[in-house]
C-alpha cells in the first residue's frame, strides 16, 4: 500500500515554491473577473500607473541596501553599544531607525548584544526603533506618502526607542524587568549571510559584486512584489470603498480614529512597504492623518515578524512591557501628528 505522505510530499513542495503574494494578487484579479470584468483593465491600469510613480524610490532603496550588504557598513553597528547607559540607548535608537535589518536579522544580533552585557534599555531602544524605519522603508514612505511623513515617522521611531530605553533604565529593578532572558533564547534566523569586514570599494571584490547583485535583485523582487499588490488593493478600495464609511470609522478628528488605528496596527499590518499604499488610498478616502501614523507606529513595532524577535529572547512580562510602549508611542504619535498634519 502506498504511504499517503509520499504521495502528497510532491504537492507540498510544489506548493512551497509558489510565491504566496503573487498568488495572492492573481487570484484577486481572477475574482474581479468574474464578478466585475469591465473594471479589471482600469484597475490594472491604476496598479501600475501607481506601482511606476513609486519606482524611482524602490530603485533607490534598492541600491542603498544592496551597498550597505556589499560594502560591509553594517561593521559600523559594532561599537555603538558601548560607553554610559544612557549614550547607549541614545545610540540604539538612532541606530534602530537608521540600520536596514529585517526581522530575522535582529534576532541573532539582539542576542549576541544581551550576550555581550549590552543594557536591556539600550537594547529596548533598538527594538522599538529598528522594525520603524531603515533607508528603504524611508523612501518608499516619503514617495507614497509625502517627505514630511516619512520624516515624522523617522523623528516618531527615535522617539519611541528613546522614551522606551530610558523607561527600562528607570525602571531596572523593577520586577518586570529584573532577570529578563529566557533560559535558552532562540538566535536562530532565516538570514545566512555572514558579516563582511568594511571596505567601501565593493567593486574590486568579486564576492562583494555578487553580494551587491544578490542582495539588489533579491530587495527589488521583494519590494516589487509587495508593492504591486498594495497598489492593487489601494485600487479596489478607492473603487469599491465608499469614502463616506472610511471617513465615518477612521476620519474626523478626535482621540477616538486615531486609538482605533493603534489597536488594529498589528492584526491589520502585513508589512511596511505595503502599509504605505493602502494608507495613500484611506487618506485619499477620508482617513485621520493621526490615525495613519498610529496605524504605522503601532502596526511596525507589534507585527509578527517584530514581535517575534522580541518574544524568542525575553521573558512574557518583557515582551508585554514592549507590546505596551508600542501602544503608547502609537497614540503619543498619531496625536502629535494630528495636529502637525
Amino acid at each position: 500500500m502506498t504511504d499517503l505522505s509520499t504521495t502528497l510530499r510532491p504537492f507540498g513542495s510544489a506548493w512551497a515554491r509558489i510565491d504566496k503574494v503573487a498568488l495572492t494578487g492573481a487570484l484577486i484579479v481572477l475574482t474581479l473577473a468574474l464578478f466585475d470584468a469591465p473594471e479589471v483593465v482600469p484597475t490594472i491600469g491604476e496598479t501600475l500607473e501607481s506601482f511606476a510613480g513609486t519606482l524611482p524610490y524602490i530603485l533607490f532603496a534598492v541600491a542603498a541596501i544592496a551597498v550597505m550588504k556589499a560594502s560591509g557598513s553594517e561593521r559600523l553597528l559594532d561599537g555603538a553599544f558601548t560607553g554610559r547607559e544612557t549614550r547607549m540607548i541614545v545610540v540604539g535608537a538612532l541606530v534602530g531607525g537608521l540600520s536596514p535589518f529585517c526581522s530575522c536579522q535582529v534576532i541573532p544580533f539582539v542576542a549576541a548584544l544581551l550576550a555581550a552585557g549590552a543594557p536591556l534599555s539600550a537594547v529596548m531602544a533598538f527594538w522599538l526603533a529598528s522594525p520603524l524605519m531603515d533607508p528603504a522603508m524611508f523612501a518608499i514612505t516619503a514617495g507614497g506618502l509625502g517627505l514630511d511623513f516619512a520624516l515624522a515617522k523617522a523623528v516618531a521611531a527615535v522617539g519611541l526607542g528613546l522614551a522606551g530605553g530610558l523607561t527600562v533604565k528607570l525602571m531596572a529593578a523593577t520586577p518586570v524587568f529584573a532577570d529578563p532572558l529566557r533560559s535558552q533564547p532562540a538566535v536562530g534566523g532565516c538570514c545566512k549571510a555572514r558579516k563582511l569586514t568594511l571596505n567601501w570599494r565593493f567593486w574590486q571584490e568579486g564576492e562583494r559584486l555578487r553580494i551587491f547583485r544578490d542582495s539588489g535583485w533579491a530587495n527589488l523582487v521583494f519590494l516589487g512584489k509587495w508593492l504591486m499588490l498594495a497598489y492593487l488593493l489601494q485600487a479596489l478600495l478607492i473603487r469599491y470603498v465608499p469614502a463616506e464609511l472610511i471617513a465615518g470609522v477612521i476620519g474626523g478628528d478626535g482621540f477616538g480614529p486615531i486609538a482605533l488605528a493603534a489597536l488594529v496596527g498589528a492584526p491589520a499590518y502585513l508589512n511596511g512597504y505595503a502599509a504605505v499604499p493602502l494608507l495613500e488610498g484611506l487618506l485619499a478616502q477620508g482617513m485621520n492623518p493621526g490615525a495613519a501614523m498610529a496605524f504605522v507606529i503601532a502596526g511596525g513595532v507589534s507585527c509578527i515578524p517584530a514581535a517575534v524577535a522580541v518574544w524568542a529572547l525575553v521573558k512574557p512580562r518583557v515582551f508585554a512591557a514592549y507590546i505596551g510602549f508600542a501602544f503608547a508611542g502609537a497614540l503619543a504619535a498619531g496625536t502629535i501628528w494630528s495636529y502637525m498634519a
